[in-house]
């Protein structure tokens, strides 16, 4: 029987976004930097990115391509909690295509070595599986992490107490490997030096194993007790753990215990605490112990804001557990959902760089702040005080730039009259796949594909005298490509016969059936769905339930736009 591709229908799966790849605009006054230098290591190339996170997302794929080691949303729910009045298949359908054109960016921007974190509840968490299984493929399928988000049913509860999150986690390819967790104290408590060793402390472990007499018999021999000079066997149904060789390197270097007074009548080895792997393995369990729950997520809200601004947030500690688990000091995090800022507060503490994209004002009112106190050394709550932090570091501030094409007054496209000289070379060297980096000694190198593969971007229109000085200057061992409103004096044949070594396109012709010009959100905007047929039986509403409804969506529409201030999932 030949093997079938099972694939999740929605509908709309077939509609793709032509995506316009945006140039990231910085705003300096936005920008924060500590004073001073606290460590060597500190970080100051962050980024925090205000504009819808799927045209920020296509934004930064040409520089950080295979790039990101780690990437953790924590996405809207779709807990179907303000769609009272609309379909819910078509609602539904739209969630799972937001949440594919963003995860399909999401798996270019991963390194080999990457991982995909994802916070969820039941709602959507297995249909959003399958959805990750097409673009990441099952063979990365990770875990399904049960997150303890709280110790206690809700009181309302009727059915089912639910006080766990999915984490769904995907790995971009087989090169992905997962770190330790560190060890509790409890765990590393248990280490003692009762007879002290000066190898440090140790742990005890038994001498034998499960298998019987007649399933290792090279492992059932007599090991004589040192001090009594008894000579002692196994049991037949538990052997030795280890082979003679291994029994007789083990007394010669002192790692057999015979308990306090020596005589004890079954050995045990010594662990020592220096020589095990200094943590243990993530587990598919995450207890509030280990990544806390929301309480404390709310408590540090309180600490930094003074009141309770976002209804569920994420606390420190869960960013902190998955980032020992996924990255390294000096590794790219990155987190499209924002929120509160929790991915970029924490990986900033730990010493990763980090990326993060918000839309919601609170990036100004909430994030900001926040990352202001954390780089100042402010910030006393959280994993603070676990990784030692006292400041350092900054992030700089980006912004989307506007739609490169817009119509005119007579409803032609043209460039959009907000782009300058600069802005305009920029955005045209990423939609043509160029690194855009003005040279300072050729002016008319604007970008480069290659050492010997350049872009020059002019709004003015070039005769074929210009032209051919162009061409001399470039020379017959490089490439040129001119972005140009219009060339005369030549056609466009004639021109690639008479100077090879120029690619002329012009301006904006070249780029109008490339993206969807214009379009700033792509989020799951409420108010603009298709109504779903009223009850014949429901009484009309008053004016003002429909007003008060409407904005309830209105915010509703925010929040699952980016995970926003009100959020279910923030």
């Amino acid at each position: 029987m030949s093997k079938q591709k099972l694939e999740l229908t929605w509908i709309g799966k077939e509609k793709r976004p032509k995506l316009e790849p945006r140039i990231l605009l910085e705003d300096p006054n936005k920008s924060y930097h500590a004073k001073h230098r606290v460590t060597d290591s500190d970080i100051f190339d962050n980024r925090l990115i205000f504009g819808d996170n799927l045209l920020a997302l296509k934004a930064l794929e040409q520089e950080f391509t295979g790039k990101v080691k780690c990437v953790f949303i924590d996405p809207p729910y779709n807990t179907g909690s303000a769609f009272t009045h609309y379909d819910d298949g078509l609602e539904h359908s739209i969630w799972l295509g937001l949440m594919r054109d963003r995860l399909e960016i999401i798996k270019r921007l991963l390194s080999d070595e990457g991982s995909l974190w994802i916070t969820i509840d039941d709602n959507e968490a297995h249909y959003l599986k399958v959805v990750c299984d097409e673009i990441f493929g099952r063979n990365n399928f990770l875990c399904d992490i049960a997150w303890e988000k709280r110790y206690s049913p809700p009181p309302d509860t009727k059915d089912f107490g639910y006080v766990h999150d999915h984490i769904i986690v995907y790995r971009k390819s087989l090169s992905f490997r997962r770190n330790l967790l560190p060890l509790t104290e409890d765990q590393s408590g248990r280490y003692k030096n009762p007879d002290n060793d000066p190898r440090g402390s140790w742990k005890a472990m038994d001498y034998t194993c499960r298998y019987s007499a007649d399933e290792r018999p090279n492992l059932f021999y007599p090991i004589r007790q040192p001090n009594t000079g008894e000579e002692i066997f196994p049991k037949r149904t538990r052997v030795w753990a280890m082979s003679r060789e291994v029994h007789e390197k083990n007394e010669r270097e002192g790692r057999i215990w015979w308990g306090v007074k020596g005589t004890n009548s079954v050995p045990a080895l010594k662990n020592f605490f220096s020589e095990i792997n200094q943590g243990m393995m993530p587990m598919s369990l995450w207890k509030h112990t280990l990544a806390g729950h929301n309480q404390d997520a709310a408590k540090e809200m309180l600490g930094l804001y003074g009141h309770d601004v976002f209804s569920t947030p994420k606390p420190e500690r869960l960013l902190q557990t998955v980032l020992h688990v996924a990255t390294k000091p000096g590794d790219l995090v990155l987190d499209s959902f924002a929120g509160s800022g929790t991915t970029g507060a924490v990986a900033h503490k730990m010493g990763r760089h980090w990326i993060m994209v918000e839309l919601g004002d609170h990036i100004h009112t909430h994030i900001i702040p926040r990352l202001k106190k954390v780089i100042d050394g402010e910030d006393k709550g959280g994993v603070t005080e676990s990784t030692g932090w006292q400041g350092g570091g900054g992030f700089r501030y980006h912004y989307l730039a506007p739609s490169l094409i817009v119509n005119d007054r007579w409803g032609n496209p043209v460039i959009n009259p907000e782009y300058n000289a600069a802005h305009l070379a920029e955005a045209l060297c990423k939609l043509e796949g160029f690194t855009y980096a003005p040279s300072e000694v050729q002016w008319w190198q604007h970008g480069y594909s290659s050492e010997r593969d350049f872009i020059y971007v002019t709004t003015q229109n070039l005769s074929a005298e210009q032209l051919q000085a162009l061409s001399d200057e470039v020379g017959s061992d490089q490439s040129l490509l001119v972005c140009c409103s219009a060339f005369r004096g030549v056609t466009a044949a004639k021109a690639a016969e008479r100077w090879p070594n120029l690619t002329l396109k012009k301006i904006p012709k070249m780029v109008l059936a490339r993206c969807e010009w214009g379009h700033d959100d792509y989020s799951l905007n409420v108010a603009n769905l298709p109504m779903a047929k009223p009850d014949p039986e429901e009484p009309a509403a008053a004016p003002e339930a429909d007003n008060k409804k409407s904005k309830n969506r209105k915010v509703a529409a925010a929040n699952l736009n980016q995970g926003g201030l009100f959020g279910e999932n923030e």
